[in-house]
């Protein structure tokens, strides 16, 4: 017998180590699982070539014509990109349909969407390079325009147009205002722009289109092919400092909005973190949009025109210094949900709406607030300083139990300096009501609905003070 209950405590031993050891997997195993189900999932990427077929291009470049360079480098650049998940390409094409005949006879519109975008494509956009034969002009800006509907809608991609040329605008368009409306209406980001033996002043006119790279001989054709789709492909790194008065970067746990500032979209929301390391924490973010930064402390703080280097570790200090305003009403206090509107000092715009008994964060400066007591309590200039609590405590409420023996028209009002100020309007039908009022003199006015005469009106003075409960009759 004994050796049985010996047997059956090993086995009972076993069973809940097993089951230990299961359980220590299973959050192990559903901890990793969660966190990488909280990351974001990149977005697809899509690529968009637009690619000079000109006349232009028979021209010859060092081993031989321009578009046969380009043709091969093209071709070995696709090839590097058939096992690179999560992007799509397409191709367009100008200037390789009408033949050029003259400056007064040139075919303004010769462009076309030849691949669209869809997967498993790169062989066809190779065999379409490779048949292409120079023929006509250069409407890069027309060409850009129609760029607008090659991308089928899609509500989280990232629209990149890399644009090879080896020419300037030869059909009077504006390249320039065209690539901002695109960027502006949140079509694409900034287009690259890979200028293909172009010389340094006509290099100039394609600043403001994009992200302008030259290709001034065949080996640096192919680094800025490398390089300009490595820019498309790979995010960046960067930390954002949130500095206190010191310019420090000790402010943290506050969500952050960085928006394109091209189009105005929201491109993404981090909470800042300081890492175990005691840093701000490194953001993974996309390098090419320009971007505004909206830092939702109280109130906001924000900054422009912050821009990216690909591949570079970027910090931006944005001046955040903080301190905390706690709400406190003094004594075994009556209130529930006792509320306080915050302004800054001198203006009129809500800013916060803080309870009572919790403490919240502000920027460093002054500060009105307006409490919704009864009557409603104003305290001006309330100063927040760096990492500092500022506490606020208005005085323990009484209570004002109001009695009518009828329905009637009245109110409460605060009696200071020989005049009242309306606190409180009684309510129509009621026959009993409980007001929580803050210390002070107060004066009680009533007239009966079915009196029809004013010198029936009933007029009861009385004090409250922290603590007292005082019945009023209305009668």
């Amino acid at each position: 017998m004994k050796r049985l209950e010996v047997g059956c405590w090993k086995l009972e031993v076993r069973s809940v180590l097993l089951f230990s050891i299961f359980y220590l997997l299973s959050s192990i195993f559903y901890s990793s699982f969660a966190q990488e189900t909280q990351k974001k999932t990149q977005p697809l990427t899509r690529i968009l070539f637009v690619f000079d077929g000109s006349q232009s291009m028979f021209g010859q470049w060092q081993s031989g014509m321009k578009i046969d360079v380009a043709k091969k480098m093209m071709s070995e650049l696709l090839d590097s990109l058939q096992t690179v998940p999560n992007i799509e390409l397409a191709l367009r094409c100008y200037g390789h349909q009408s033949q050029y005949i003259s400056s007064s006879q040139r075919d303004c519109k010769d462009t076309k969407l030849e691949v669209p975008f869809y997967k498993n494509n790169i062989t066809a956009i190779k065999n379409k390079i490779n048949s292409l034969t120079p023929k006509g002009t250069t409407p890069i800006a027309y060409s850009l325009e129609q760029t607008g509907n090659d991308f089928p809608k899609c509500d989280d991609c990232r629209n990149i147009i890399i644009l090879i040329t080896d020419g300037i605008e030869e059909c009077d368009g504006d390249p320039c205002a065209v690539s901002a409306a695109l960027q502006k209406n949140g079509i694409v980001l900034k287009p690259f722009v890979i200028g293909v033996g172009l010389d340094s002043d006509i290099m100039k006119q394609f600043d403001c289109v994009g992200n302008y790279y030259d290709a001034s001989n065949e080996k640096t054709f192919k680094t800025v092919l490398n390089v300009v789709i490595s820019q498309a492909l790979n995010n960046t790194t960067a930390q954002v400092n949130l500095l206190d008065i010191y310019s420090k970067p000790t402010e943290t746990n506050v969500n952050m909005s960085f928006y394109d500032m091209f189009s105005g979209k929201l491109k993404y929301n981090f909470i800042h973190t300081i890492n175990n390391r005691g840093n701000p924490d490194t953001l993974i973010i996309d390098p090419l949009p320009t971007y505004k930064i909206v830092v939702h402390t109280i109130p906001e703080v924000s900054k422009d025109s912050v821009k990216l280097t690909p591949g570079k570790h970027t910090i931006i200090g944005i001046d955040a210094p903080q301190g905390d305003l706690e709400l406190k009403a003094g004594g075994a206090s009556e209130y529930k949900n006792l509320q306080c509107i915050v302004r800054k000092q001198g203006e009129m715009p809500t800013l916060n709406v803080q309870e009572f008994s919790q403490k919240e964060k502000y920027i460093v400066g002054k500060y009105d607030l307006e409490i919704l007591s009864l009557p409603r309590t104003y305290i001006s200039n309330v100063d927040i300083s760096q990492s500092h609590t500022t506490t606020v405590t208005i005085p323990a409420p009484g209570r004002a139990n109001i009695l009518k023996n009828t329905a009637g028209y009245g109110g409460v009002y605060l009696e200071e300096n020989n005049k009242l100020t309306l606190v409180y309007n009684l309510k129509l039908e009621n026959i009993q009501e409980n007001l929580v009022l803050q210390p002070g003199r107060y004066r009680a006015i009533f007239r009966p609905k079915n009196s029809k005469e004013s010198e029936y009106t009933i007029e009861k003075p009385f004090t409250i003070t922290s603590g007292s409960s005082e019945v009023i009759k209305l009668y």
